[in-house]
């Protein structure tokens, strides 16, 4: 009894002292320059979330937050790099959702696994995705495009950013829900699968408002629906699914911020809290119009909670589609 008594004791003060010791790390957090991890090429979307959140928390916090753009691997190595950093704070992540919802179904072999080795933070921001095609398509609605698919019967082709990616998927799943039959054009990227789809030398694809405003400002595509719940406020005209008929196509490409799994839940709810702040300002608020981005941040239980589900949804339609990269 003595010694079991004596156990508990030394139990309950290693606890009291490891509580302690994390709240401590999360007062000093963060202790030196924090290293935000992008797992992209510099200048793509998630850069757009990634910088202003990482001006906003060096001017806040008086520590200088520096972004690491880690590309390659489909987003699997800069996000392998945060897996591996030491769970203090000091080494983040911000990324798209393909590295973390995505690949694990879409990749035979990975290094890591995004459920497991990293903790949620936040959930920063989703984009909607819009479907376009060249103006040379004689559709102007949903229902017309569909039934001009269907007349080619097979032989009609979709771009994408890239197998796998959110674009790629709500093609998939565009296809699967409609039933038509459409073939799969991948490139290195949105800005090749847009240069083709304005040189008519692909009919249509998805694409999110942040890489595809530009070009259908300009005319040199034509939108038909939006992936999102409600209509974008830059595409006031252009309908949901929902109201085109197919309420089943509602998707976004989101962006997260993360830390290596292990990482003291104080720390995280700093991290989260600070987040918070700056996304509220008006320099992010100001990237969401003119993104045409929707705010969405949310606790790191909440986020875990939606990454799961995420996670459930987008292996089925990866593996519906038999799309792979190995």
């Amino acid at each position: 009894m003595r010694l079991f008594f004596g156990t508990g004791i030394k139990l309950a003060c290693a606890v009291a002292a490891s509580a302690i010791s994390f709240s401590a790390m999360a007062q000093n957090w963060p202790g030196s320059t924090v290293t935000v991890v992008v797992p992209w090429p510099p200048g793509g979307p998630s850069d757009i979330a990634a910088r202003p959140l990482a001006k906003g928390l060096t001017q806040s916090l008086g520590q200088t937050f520096v972004i690491d753009n880690r590309a390659g691997g489909g987003g699997n190595i800069g996000t392998a790099a945060v897996t591996r950093a030491k769970p203090d704070g000091q080494t983040l992540l911000i990324t798209s959702s393909a590295p973390i919802v995505i690949n694990p179904s879409l990749y035979k072999k990975m290094s890591f696994d995004p459920l497991k080795d990293l903790a949620p933070v936040t959930n920063l921001l989703r984009v909607p995705l819009v479907l376009v095609t060249h103006p040379s398509v004689p559709a102007k609605n949903l229902k017309e495009l569909m039934a001009h698919i269907q007349s080619k019967k097979g032989q009609f082709s979709y771009g994408s950013s890239g197998n796998g990616t959110p674009q790629h998927l709500t093609s998939e799943l565009f296809a699967s829900v409609t039933k038509l039959e459409m073939t799969h054009v991948p490139y290195k990227g949105s800005a090749p699968a847009i240069t083709d789809l304005v040189g008519g030398h692909i009919p249509l694809m998805f694409d999110s408002t942040i890489a595809i405003m530009p070009h259908i400002k300009a005319g040199k595509v034509k939108p038909i629906a939006i992936s999102s719940a409600k209509r974008s406020p830059l595409l006031p005209d252009v309908p949901t699914f929902a109201e085109a008929g197919l309420p089943q196509i509602e998707s976004y490409a989101w962006y997260g911020f993360f830390a290596p799994a292990g990482t003291p839940k104080p720390v995280l709810a700093k991290i989260n809290a600070e987040a918070q702040k700056v996304m509220k300002g008006p320099e992010f608020q100001k990237v969401l119009a003119d993104t045409g981005s929707d705010y969405v941040g949310d606790t790191p239980e909440n986020f875990s909670k939606f990454v799961q589900a995420e996670h459930e949804r987008w292996s089925k339609v990866v593996k519906q589609s038999g799309a792979t990269v190995d």
